[in-house]
């Protein structure tokens, strides 16, 4: 049987915690920043951790972890 690969671009936005979730930093951030609010741009430096309902996806994509 073949290897599993990793999805590489999703290696790229996605870790995973030590609890086993995953966190993903917010896009829109890095350009057109005069427009957005002090509070909107702190918002965005901010990592996430994704929902429940896309971890079965998320999962499939990054095998390896």
């Amino acid at each position: 049987m073949p290897k599993i690969k990793t999805n590489r671009a999703a290696a790229k936005r996605f870790k995973r915690t030590a609890t086993g979730k995953y966190r993903f930093n917010k896009s829109h951030a890095s350009h057109i920043l005069t427009k957005k609010s002090r509070k909107r741009k702190r918002e965005l430096r901010k990592a996430q951790i994704i929902d429940r309902a896309d971890m079965k996806e998320v999962r499939r994509l990054l095998p390896q972890g």
